[in-house]
């Protein structure tokens, strides 16, 4: 059986994917990949070999982990449409043992983000940042960081159908507090535009790529996601169990953990050198 992706189909699919309580961010990057297969087409039918071509004219711009979630997305929507039979591979990927050094970033680097943050009065961004890199947790859960679940000291988090309790440190709890008090801050969200709605993860990016400009620190290592990097690094750092880890990362696989964990090619190149093999 082959056809072709019409806008009916498209949309039946997101309805789907809304239905199955997908993120808006996992709807709206399934529907933009469905879109850019439906291009590639051009008006042809779906077929294994022109499934196949897709995936090839991907691998002219994309790395493989960059087109296995691109892939994630359209055999979604096969599956969805009852053509599970033209699934495609994904593209093997060699699990990495160390990270890329321009991408990572450091403590110090981190608390002078933080510094600058203070210094520029972005007062907000500045306790945002305190909160996902002292909790790990996603900038998707930072919604659930509520008035109510800073005076428990435990935010209870669901998200993709699973549920977990993430813990706020003392000190965090004791600053985060003050920052309501300063905010009048009682009830809901703590983090609130002007409106008094939760702050939109894409002013949350636009800001910290201005912070990084304004401290010195490489604008490709300041992300939200990368807070929760740091975070696991000096969790295992302090307490090397990566099952536990996992637990409070919300992690389904112990191999996604691993990966956050991950040394920098630097030190790679130190245990390298320590190890006097070239003599």
């Amino acid at each position: 059986m082959t056809e072709k992706i019409t806008i009916k189909k498209a949309k039946e699919f997101e309805k789907e994917l809304i239905m199955s309580e997908k993120s808006s961010a996992t709807v709206e990057k399934y529907m933009r990949e469905l879109q850019n297969l439906i291009e590639f087409l051009d008006g042809r039918k779906i077929n294994k070999s022109r499934l196949m071509e897709y995936r090839n004219a991907l691998q002219l711009n994309y790395k493989a982990q960059t087109i296995n979630v691109k892939l994630s997305a359209v055999n979604a929507f096969l599956e969805f449409t009852g053509m599970s039979e033209y699934r495609i591979k994904f593209m093997k990927v060699q699990k990495k043992s160390f990270i890329e050094e321009e991408r990572e970033l450091k403590e110090d680097e981190y608390k002078t983000l933080l510094a600058t943050a203070r210094q520029m009065g972005k007062i907000r961004l500045y306790y945002i940042l305190l909160t996902l890199c002292g909790t790990g947790i996603r900038i998707s859960e930072l919604k659930y960081i509520t008035a109510n679940a800073v005076r428990q000291g435990r935010a209870e988090i669901n998200m993709k159908g699973k549920h977990r309790v993430v813990l706020l440190p003392k000190e965090l709890k004791s600053r985060l507090k003050k920052y309501m008090g300063l905010k009048n801050i009682e009830e809901g969200c703590v983090f609130i535009t002007k409106n008094g709605n939760p702050v939109d993860r894409s002013n949350i990016f636009h800001e910290m790529k201005k912070l990084s400009s304004a401290a010195g620190v490489e604008q490709q290592k300041v992300y939200p996601h990368n807070l929760r990097h740091l975070f696991a690094r000096s969790f295992y750092a302090v307490e090397k169990n990566l099952s536990h880890l996992a637990d409070i990362l919300g992690h389904s696989s112990i191999e996604t953990t691993r990966i956050y964990v991950a040394s920098s090619y630097r030190n790679f190149d130190r245990i390298l050198d320590r190890m006097q093999l070239i003599i």
